[in-house]
């Protein structure tokens, strides 16, 4: 048994061990008028919403896997009444609050919440205004005075069930990740308390953190095999911040010879490299076919202390059977290959699978 409490070498090796977020009151705090602000097209209903997590919580225990919960993590982090008040500083200003009495008022909201389960659970649900005291006109600063009609002091983190974008767990290793909106930042800050002050998860290599200045999310981050990791250059993560991943990761010798780097439309619809590829066997793919016409695929090694890059030209098939050491890889078309179909299923998460075992998928 390795020392080691992340290991992560595989898409498709048999999960053991697996960190999810169930949907709570951030989903309550969604409005029509400002889903665009929290990257949201539409209002999820929240007992549906945990019901359906539930169940799928539930399938992938009865196959074996251990599920742990952010909220719970982040809660067990908090090992001591300094980092809970340090975690609280930090969180309040990340949080954009407009008016210097509305952060006194939220600070206090906080410190007041006993229990952190609890007090992790309300930082993710955001903050309204009519939760607060009303601040007595005398003792109002400028901002407060002139504070617009947006209801929220604090806003929700409904994107909190994309665990993986926040902190992507490769080798050994953490990255804790940069993210494209700054509504998604925010999440971040729970990976940075779990993996520094966890009593099991904390102290872990960081590969990348969320201090740098150029974005990446885990959804570009794919761990093909002990070898060979993939990564998208896309609408959330930029070619420096691969750089600057890479260059950690070859350094710090976390396991991997070689990286594949795709660079696809840049759009909201295909939004990171798993929407449009996911692995799902050993030598089995999904993938939206309306990426495929403009995919660039780079090779990237690390030699005398440098990233050597080099366009891969030719079929992707026989590019990644070549990089896995396979005989053969079969690319499974979303909507089965019809673009009407494809472009549908695509937008519901059609060719993002879960892998939980080679050939077990989730979807």
């Amino acid at each position: 048994m390795s020392s080691h409490p992340i290991q992560v070498f595989s898409e498709i090796g048999k999960l053991k061990k697996v960190m999810l977020h169930r949907p709570g009151r951030e989903l309550e705090n969604l409005m029509p008028d400002h889903l665009e602000r929290l990257l949201f097209d539409d209002i999820p209903f929240l007992a549906d919403a945990q019901s359906e997590h539930d169940a799928f919580a539930q399938a992938l225990r009865d196959e074996g896997v251990e599920v742990l919960y952010l909220e719970q993590l982040a809660a067990e982090s908090l090992t001591t009444p300094e980092i809970r008040d340090q975690f609280i500083e930090e969180y309040l200003d990340e949080a954009n609050i407009r008016g210097r009495q509305t952060k006194i008022a939220i600070r206090k909201l906080l410190q007041d919440i006993e229990d952190n389960l609890e007090l992790i659970e309300k930082t993710m649900a955001g903050v309204q205004k009519t939760e607060l005291p009303e601040i007595p006109e005398s003792a109002k600063g400028l901002t407060d005075l002139v504070e617009s009609d947006y209801p929220f002091a604090i806003d929700p983190m409904p994107n909190l069930y994309f665990t993986r974008d926040p902190f992507a767990t490769i080798g050994h290793a953490v990255s804790l990740n940069h993210m494209y909106a700054d509504t998604r930042n925010r999440e971040t800050l729970y990976g940075k308390y779990i993996f520094k002050y966890h009593p099991v998860y904390g102290g872990l290599d960081l590969i990348y953190n969320r201090e740098e200045t150029t974005r990446i999310e885990g959804g570009d981050e794919l761990v093909l095999s002990k070898d060979v990791l993939a990564v998208g250059i896309s609408q959330r993560t930029d070619a420096a911040s691969i750089e600057k991943l890479l260059v950690n990761i070859f350094k710090k010798n976390v396991g991997f010879k070689k990286v594949l780097a795709f660079e696809f439309s840049n759009s909201r619809k295909f939004m990171h490299l798993d929407t449009v590829f996911t692995m799902v066997d050993y030598d089995k793919f999904t993938i939206h076919p309306e990426i495929q016409g403009n995919l660039r695929v780079f090779s990237v090694t690390y030699e005398n202390e440098e990233l050597q890059i080099v366009e891969e030209k030719g079929d992707l098939a026989e590019l990644l059977a070549q990089n896995l050491g396979v005989e053969k890889v079969t690319l499974i078309p979303c909507g089965d290959g019809n673009i009407v179909a494809a472009a549908r299923e695509q937008w519901n998460d059609g060719s993002n699978t879960l892998a939980i075992a080679p050939g077990v998928v989730v979807v």
